[in-house]
């Protein structure tokens, strides 16, 4: 067997024995780094752009983003209350009580200093006013009389409730690290710092086909034997939730000279190409025929379930450009294809556009019926995350776990992950749960 480790983007991947999750993982990594090495730009495409800040959504950040401002720009309060000298807190009886000199807005400042024995009426996020570096939260005052306050010394200890200048971020310190996969808690943090346009990796471009004498488009009848097409309305919809650029290349029949033809095609456009059917080893199935006269590419009987069969490689200098195009040979089932999209192709196409999170948040919950299993492979079962009365997280499969049973992926919103080793699980046992992307 090839070693998994070290892959080069010139050598062939002949990988023909059964492997483990894990493997397959690892050396499509191994094999995307290294063409990302190649390119010695972070990313494949090695193209950064500058996108409004509102076309900034689910782009990877291209160079860390750093202020150019202190944030907070200056001592400010961190709430309601009354701002004072905090000195005087060690030379007072129980109570203190300070004489109210004026009041301060969130941008309206207070003008002028406070002096000993006075305090000034403050607002969130208002600025601190000379001579004050403590604030007592206005619950824990009671007025004294028209103009003073009362509150007892051990509910505040000196220069609380104040955020100082630059205490979130230091201008030129980095406020978003280069890799990020952009959401919209990002899109605010740069919008307060005044920035408008952030430098952002080029979006991939995937094709995506699938090959198949039964399958037919949408709109056109079914004969015996036909079905219609769903994978690439399933890949485009998982491909437009990493926001990548999609090149829909259609159904391709079952022929070499058809599929040889569509393959250069779609490659000479695409960084990626992703197919659905054509990977297993019937009679009718040429893509192995193809991909030995177009690139590097390994064939490969993955131990779990659904998912089995999978092809993955290079397609050689296809582009005008002479730049590789990724190939991943996915099975024909609809939920085969969500699988292994969501187990291989994801975290690839993310570490390709230069993103340094690539994977989906493991969590963990309570199985709330028995699931068979046999050990010896990995398996997703489709479920449905929910909470118990306890209020511990809870989980239940949504029924049939077919690889051609669509309406298993469409009901749940997370996968059950059931390693390699693992027997059957009981009623109550702990599992380890996937959330699908675009729940998190």
């Amino acid at each position: 067997m090839t070693d998994l480790k070290h892959h080069s983007p010139n050598s062939p991947i002949l990988l023909t024995a059964s492997l483990h999750v894990d493997e397959a993982r690892k050396a499509i990594a191994n094999l995307v780094s290294d063409l990302i090495q190649e390119a010695g730009k972070g990313n494949l495409t090695g193209d950064i752009e500058l996108v409004d800040l509102d076309k900034a959504i689910d782009r990877i950040l291209a160079e860390d983003l750093l202020s150019p401002i202190d944030v907070p720009a200056a001592d400010n309060s961190a709430m309601d209350g009354f701002a004072f000298d905090g000195n005087c807190l060690g030379n007072c009886e129980d109570i203190v009580t300070l004489r109210i000199v004026g009041t301060a807005y969130a941008g309206k400042p207070f003008i002028g200093s406070i002096g000993a024995g006075e305090c000034l009426k403050i607002m969130t996020g208002a600025l601190m006013p000379h001579g004050c570096d403590t604030v007592i939260p206005q619950e824990f005052t009671v007025p004294a009389d028209e103009s003073a306050v009362s509150f007892k010394q051990n509910q505040v200890k000196r220069e609380e409730n104040r955020r100082l200048r630059g205490e979130d971020l230091q201008i030129g310190k980095a406020a978003i690290a280069a890799g990020r996969l952009l959401r919209p808690s990002d899109l605010g943090l740069a919008a307060s710092l005044g920035v408008a346009t952030l430098k952002v990796h080029r979006r991939l471009k995937v094709a995506i086909l699938s090959s198949g004498d039964e399958l037919r488009p949408l709109g056109q009848a079914l004969d015996a034997g036909s079905i219609y097409d769903s994978n690439r309305y399933s890949l485009s919809g998982l491909l437009n939730r990493l926001n990548l650029e999609i090149i829909d290349c259609g159904i391709v029949r079952d022929d070499p000279a058809s599929l040889k033809a569509a393959f250069i095609d779609a490659a000479s456009k695409a960084d990626v190409l992703i197919s659905s059917g054509g990977v297993s080893v019937g009679e009718a199935d040429f893509t192995k025929q193809i991909m030995q006269e177009l690139g590097d590419v390994g064939f490969w009987k993955i131990a779990m379930r659904p998912g089995r069969p999978m092809a993955f490689g290079i397609l050689r200098s296809v582009q005008p450009s002479g730049r590789k195009t990724l190939f991943f040979g996915l099975p024909g089932n609809p939920v085969a294809v969500m699988v292994t999209f969501y187990q291989f192709v994801r975290s690839a196409l993310l570490q390709l556009n230069g993103a340094s999170q690539t994977e989906l948040p493991m969590t963990q919950a309570i199985a709330e019926a028995p699931i068979r299993k046999k050990p010896g492979r990995t398996e997703f079962q489709r479920a449905i995350l929910g909470r118990g009365v306890d209020g511990k997280p809870t989980v239940k499969l949504t029924g049939s776990q077919g690889a051609g049973i669509l309406r298993s992926m469409s009901e749940a919103n997370c996968f059950v992950i059931l390693p390699h080793d693992q027997g059957n699980v009981a009623a109550g046992d702990w599992v380890d749960v996937a959330l699908f992307d675009g729940l998190l």
